[in-house]
């Protein structure tokens, strides 16, 4: 398994099986298997549009409507129609071309954002807190987090601090039980920044590495969620002055271009390091991820295609705009 962590690759045999090539074989089957959704929307428009054996500003302007369709957003939609005409404009093109051009262009807006999720091993524990609309997958992003973390000897602490959603409690007992981390939890209704004062308190004690941090994410009173995020901050700040470490948005990509909302909804309340795109299997949305990369420029540090645990990994930037693009991909950062 390619793990998230310091962009290093390490390989997971606890489970007998053989692991996979360091180029992720693997994992760029579930990609494509995940992404299918996405690239056939994109392949087979491009391939509708693209019978004409010279490349006009008709053209053009379809593949823009195309692009924007997908969810890439009308700014990347434009600027990628730009590069197309800059060096294509007037000369025969075929479809297969005009996605492998795509992709490269793609995957040089992904580049700078795709990064690997830092561990820092100066803080102990490390604090990660973990934001994002009910419903975006959270809570099972942090028992795969979890899960990937002991598998590399490191010590876990999860507090449960969305005190109004049992669901979520009792979801991540199960990943504790699993992945052998401590689950702190209160009542419902508990004060959840206090749960966070002592996670934070527990976990300096027991001298765990990393104190993953479960929130709320109910946007029906966003002043009352802001108001609880901005006082989990600052409990957290009194202990360490340094915490939360990282801050974590889990976007799900069903949700297209609302997820462009979140993430300014999020930015307002605290400060967010970076992001974790889930559910891109469940999605005919997958080009999201592109526009925001480009409206925002926050880091990618893992996606989700599937289920399983080794479903969530690094993003890789060129694996996925080839993929996204239905063409073959190979591991490239």
């Amino acid at each position: 398994m390619i793990r998230l962590w310091g962009g290093k690759t390490t390989k997971d045999q606890s489970d007998g099986q053989q692991p996979e090539a360091t180029s992720g074989s693997g994992w760029l089957g579930r990609l494509k298997s995940g992404l299918t959704k996405s690239s056939s929307r994109l392949s087979d428009g491009i391939s509708g549009i693209f019978t004409r054996k010279k490349l006009d500003h008709a053209t053009l302007e379809e593949l823009e409507e195309l692009l924007i369709a997908a969810d890439l957003g009308p700014g990347t939609a434009a600027k990628l129609t730009a590069g197309l005409a800059r060096s294509r404009l007037g000369k025969e093109v075929t479809a297969e071309e005009v996605r492998g051009l795509l992709a490269a262009d793609i995957a040089g807006i992904l580049a700078p954002v795709a990064r690997p999720l830092p561990l820092d091993s100066s803080c102990r524990p490390q604090v990660i807190l973990m934001v994002g609309v009910n419903g975006t997958g959270k809570t099972t992003t942090i028992g795969k987090l979890a899960w990937q973390l002991r598998d590399e000897d490191c010590s876990v602490m999860i507090a449960a601090c969305d005190t109004f959603r049992a669901g979520a409690v009792s979801q991540l007992q199960v990943w504790g039980e699993r992945t052998g981390s401590p689950v702190m939890a209160r009542e419902a209704g508990a004060d959840a920044a206090g749960l966070a004062f002592e996670s934070l308190e527990r976990a300096r004690r027991d001298q765990a590495d990393v104190l993953m941090i479960d929130t709320a994410g109910r946007l029906q009173n966003k002043a009352n969620l802001m108001a609880e995020l901005q006082k989990i901050v600052r409990v957290l700040k009194k202990l360490d002055p340094s915490a939360p470490h990282l801050t974590l948005l889990t976007l799900d990509a069903t949700t297209g271009q609302n997820a462009h909302a979140q993430v300014e909804v999020f930015k307002d309340m605290v400060q967010v390091s970076g992001i974790i795109v889930t559910k891109l299997d469940g999605s005919a949305r997958g080009g999201v991820l592109v526009a925001l990369a480009e409206r925002f420029g926050l880091p990618v540090y893992a996606i989700g295609v599937g289920e399983g645990v080794e479903d969530l990994r690094p993003f890789d930037a060129q694996a996925f705009a080839r993929t996204l693009l239905g063409l073959d991909a190979v591991a490239g950062g």
